[in-house]
């Protein structure tokens, strides 16, 4: 289950995700909506009968909201599915926005995990990305969650902002690491269409760095979170063994997930096509429609089988593992052979996928052309 809390103090430059700056939000009501979708979602299949194994709270800043709103939510969605004794309950928290007594708050109301968005350890590459926390705070903020009793942990990191140096890549991976988290994700800046950085670019503001300069810090992420007992999972993610990211994973996998809130999307796996759909984006509409029907939907949409192959195609490929062949074969009723049969043996000789063990995975060179590959399935 994801649920999207749509508030932000401020609006990152670089963000592309449902969210709003405001100087006050209204907690009670949106919160009320959140349960009155999850009351009218209950019955609904396929998640009529089967418990909750994975609660996720993103945002925007999940962590601008009381512990006691978050705790309304999770006693609801226990009362009405049930959540698993070992379900991995994760929210984002901007390290500005917590202290002692919060962190303590959302343990008690029964998150197991904490997603800091760190960003960076330098102060320049804070600034420029327009976030509004310190290098010193987000280490506070680890101290207190650990003393909170989060034993779940993950940094977020970028890498390839305007101005950074392989240095400075290789400083916040040392300064994340000496946090000792048991995951960190390490994304590369991108320039999305309607953000204040997109318009930048366009406008010939601000420029990207060059396609080498990218590939060298991608290069030394891979290399130096590894080296530091993070192991590469997925195309953006490390952890400690045993410690991925179970919600993430659900995604990648191509399982059912149940979207909750403004602008959230859901996917019921519940044949080879499935079904997608996604939510009011405005908050006000959101609130209004969920408060007063229990459904918010805006729009949905059944996949046809060969958009489906290739979306499960392109998830699995990207992490480590690979594509497991009898998977496929299972959901779809092809073997991968059959279905992508040219595009899998173009990409072997191209030295950008390796098929062994029953897998399909991405070579080194794949990684670093990973967009290029799973153009190939679309």
């Amino acid at each position: 289950m994801y649920i999207h809390i749509p508030y932000c103090e401020s609006k990152c430059p670089y963000c592309d995700f449902n969210s709003y700056a405001v100087k006050a939000w209204p907690e009670a009501e949106y919160t009320d909506a959140l349960m009155a979708e999850l009351r009218a979602r209950a019955a609904d299949a396929p998640w009529a009968g089967d418990s909750i194994k994975t609660v996720f709270f993103g945002g925007g800043t999940p962590s601008l909201f009381k512990p006691a709103s978050l705790q309304r939510v999770l006693e609801e969605a226990e009362r009405l599915f049930g959540i698993q004794a070992d379900a991995e309950i994760t929210a984002e928290a901007n390290p500005g926005t917590v202290d002692s007594d919060k962190l303590c708050g959302m343990r008690a109301a029964g998150l197991n995990r904490v997603s800091f968005g760190a960003q960076s350890f330098n102060p320049q590459t804070l600034q420029f990305l327009g976030r509004i926390h310190s290098a010193e705070q987000t280490a506070i903020a680890v101290g207190q969650a650990r003393a909170a009793g989060f034993a779940q942990l993950n940094l977020d990191l970028i890498f390839a902002v305007p101005g950074q140096s392989l240095d400075d890549i290789a400083f916040d991976i040392a300064a994340a690491a000496e946090l000792q988290p048991d995951h960190i994700s390490a994304y590369n800046l991108t320039f999305e269409e309607g953000t204040a950085f997109g318009a930048a670019l366009k406008a010939g503001r601000m420029r990207q760095l060059a396609e080498e300069q990218q590939a060298s810090m991608y290069a030394m992420v891979r290399r130096e979170l590894p080296r530091r007992g993070y192991a590469m999972y997925e195309i953006s993610n490390y952890a400690r063994p045993g410690c991925e990211a179970r919600h993430n994973l659900t995604y990648w996998h191509g399982q059912s997930y149940l979207g909750i809130g403004a602008g959230a999307h859901s996917y019921a796996a519940q044949d080879a096509a499935g079904r997608r759909w996604w939510n009011e984006r405005l908050p006000a509409t959101y609130i209004s429609k969920a408060r007063r029907d229990g459904n918010a939907e805006a729009g949905s949409e059944t996949p046809d089988a060969a958009l489906s192959a290739s979306e499960f195609a392109f998830l699995n490929l990207r992490l480590s593992d690979g594509l497991e062949l009898r998977r496929f074969a299972q959901r779809f009723g092809v073997t991968f052979e059959e279905r992508f049969g040219p595009q899998l043996k173009r990409l072997i000789e191209g030295q950008l996928l390796i098929h062994e063990g029953g897998r399909v995975r991405l070579t080194e060179r794949g990684l670093e052309l990973a967009d290029s590959v799973f153009a190939e399935f679309l």
